[in-house]
Parts: structure tokens; sequence; C-alpha cells
């Protein structure tokens, strides 16, 4: 009799320590998946130093400072190569189809100065800036995303081509000039005057 109410009292123990341990088991394993998805919401809120976005599915639009990469190519004297093509919409200050008449005509982009005094047949374009501010405005990541907000179909502009549109301003009191670039790849240089687009070759660095 002794024995039997020793069995059942072993029997008990072990049958309650069983159940104890998986019952544990799956509570710390219930915990790790959404321990998981917290750290991947975390990761796709994370934007670069310079204040854009990581994510490359969607245009950029707003305001940021050049980066350093892209001020290394930027910054120099442009001289005015040749016309490249027309936004979809332009009007009479676009020269439609020949273009304003500046090829040859150089343009300095340096850190704390801007000129377009080359732009000599045009006073309306002639700025010099002693303070100048150079700002990102719209980087586009393909081909598509550049032509459905820049209504413009240029030659070269490639499916993979990363396109930042860059405006100049003086940082004194905030005003932008009508004088505004693109820059694909940090490789090649458009100028974009009203609604007409200027490849640029470099002359110094």
């Amino acid at each position: 009799m002794r024995k039997k109410i020793l069995s059942c009292l072993i029997m008990s123990i072990l049958c309650g320590c069983l159940f104890g341990c998986s019952g544990n088991s799956s509570t710390d394993a219930a915990k790790e998946p959404d321990e998981h998805v917290d750290s991947s919401a975390a990761d796709t809120s994370e934007d670069d130093s310079s204040g854009i976005p990581s994510n490359t599915s969607e245009p950029f639009v707003g305001r940021a400072d050049l980066d350093s990469e892209t001020s290394e190519f930027f910054y120099g004297t442009w001289k005015v190569d040749k016309l490249l093509g027309f936004a979809n919409s332009y009007n009479d200050a676009s020269e439609y189809p020949t273009g304003q008449k500046i090829i040859g005509d150089e343009i300095i982009i340096n850190e704390d100065f801007f000129s377009s005094k080359g732009l000599k047949n045009y006073s309306d374009y002639q700025y010099e800036l002693k303070n100048s501010l150079y700002e990102i405005t719209i980087i586009c990541y393909n081909e598509d995303d550049f032509y459905r907000n820049f209504k413009m179909d240029l030659p070269d502009i490639n499916m993979d081509d990363e396109i930042k549109g860059i405006e100049v301003s003086d940082s004194s009191t905030g005003f932008g000039i009508p004088v505004s670039f693109l820059d694909v790849n940090n490789d090649r240089l458009i100028l974009v005057l009203e609604a007409t687009a200027f490849e640029l070759a470099r002359v110094t660095e």
C-alpha cells in the first residue's frame, strides 16, 4: 500500500515538473517573434547623416545640405557644352528650339562663392553670391521618377541613374535664383534655365 502511495506521489511530482518546463519554453518562444519585429521596424526608420531617408523606392523631396561626395563633384568652374533638350512645357524665355545663346559660357561654383556672370547674353541669369547656399531639393533614383517629376526626356538618363536637383540661393537673404542644376550620379552636371537643359563640362576643380 505504501509503495502505491509513494509511486503516485513520484508520478505527480514528475508530471508537475514536465508541464512547468514546457510552459516556460512556450512563453519564451512566444516572446521571440515580437522582439524580432520590433527590431526590424526600428531599422526601416533610420536616415543617413544628411537627413535624407535611406529608402530609395520613392523620390526624396525636401531640403538637404550637399553631402561630401556631391560637394567634391559639384564645386569648380564649368563651361556650357551643349543643349540637351526641353521640358514638356516651356516659355518664350526658353528660346525653343535652339535654347538660350550660352554655349561656351562659364559658371563658377565654389563652397562660399557662386557666379553666373559668365552667362553674358542674359542679365536675368547673372548672379554673384558671396554667401552662396546649395541645397538638394529632390533626388530621383531612376529614369521613370525623373521624368514624372521634371517632365524632361533627356538623352543618356538611364533607368538606374540617381539624379539630384540642386538649387542655389543667397544664404544671407534666403532668396533663390533662377539657375539650377541636375547632378547625375556625381558624374554629369546639367544646367537648367527656365525649362531648358544644357550639359556642362568641367573647366577646373
